[in-house]
Parts: C-alpha cells; structure tokens; sequence
C-alpha cells in the first residue's frame, strides 16, 4: 500500500507503509535515548541506516520539512520570549533577513507579507531571553544590524506557551 503526499510546490511522493510507520513512531519527537535511530529501528523491524535513509528522503521531498530539537524556553530558564518585528525596506529584506537570522540570539528569522496600514511590518525575528530588558539589549543590537534601512519595530512579548507540534497522521 502507498500514500501519497505533496511537498510545496513538488511532485507527489509515495509513502510505503514503513515510511507512515514511521511518521507515527516520530510525530511525538524521537525516543530520548542515546541511539534513536536505532531504537525507531527496532520498533519498525528495519536498520537504523535504514530508518536515517528514509528520513532524509522525507527531508529532501518535502514531507518532513526538519529533525530538530524543540526546546521549552521557560523551563531552562528563559522567561522572557519576544517576536521582534521590523518595518524594513523591501529592496533589502532580502539581504538583511539572512544577516539576522544568523545571529546567535535569533532563534528564527523569516519574512512575511504586510498587511497595509495596520501592519507595516515584514521581517520577524524570536529573541528569548532571562527578562525583559535582556531581550531589549539583543533586540536593540538588531536595529543597530539594520542601520537606515530599518523603518519601525516592536517587540510581541509571549502571553503562554503554545504547544508546538508538527506532522500528524491518524493511527
């Protein structure tokens, strides 16, 4: 049996049966053990090579968009979250964004459209820190990053925390 799935803006993929396993064993994050390829591997009947292999495949078609670490900001012990947002000139959003989101205090950095004239803002940048005033230090090093071409910012302070989840298949 095979499944079908879109990636943006890419051809269908075919997802056998151990591929839709193996979406389901991982949607929940990856076993927290020193060999979780290994340990997916077992649970799936197939090698840990083989499980790496098919979730590169996922990487490279656009099903699985990262394999990354999601960390709760507020249990190790950063309690100030902000969403800096920037009013930049788009002939140099393009070349600014990158500069940004290379920053080792950006956690990720991406452009949006505006939303004229309530919203005029179309870079975002996640800035946490211990408080307030730690994220304002960093945000403030952004605005020196973007010189003249930075026409207006704020900062969105995180209210709660949001569950972050990705990928879902039914069981």
């Amino acid at each position: 049996m095979s499944r079908e799935s879109r990636g943006h803006g890419r051809e269908p993929v075919v997802m056998d049966e151990v591929d839709r396993q193996l979406v389901l064993a991982t949607q929940n994050g990856l076993p927290l053990v020193s060999r979780p390829y290994a340990t997916l591997g077992e649970q799936l009947g197939i090698a840990a090579t083989d499980v790496m292999a098919r979730l590169a495949r996922m990487l490279e078609t656009g099903v699985v968009r990262r394999i990354g670490a999601v960390p709760n900001h507020y249990a190790i012990g950063y309690a100030a979250n902000g969403m800096s947002v920037w009013d930049v000139a788009d002939e140099r959003v393009d070349e600014l964004g990158p500069a940004v989101g290379g920053l080792e205090f950006v956690t990720h950095c991406y452009r949006r459209p505006r939303a004229l004239p309530a919203w005029p803002y179309n870079l975002f940048a996640m800035v946490h820190g211990r408080d307030r005033q730690e994220v304002e230090a960093k945000v403030a090093a952004i605005r020196e990053l973007l010189g003249e071409a930075c026409r207006g910012h704020e900062i969105l302070y995180s209210s709660r925390i949001l569950k972050k989840t990705g990928l879902r298949l039914a069981g």
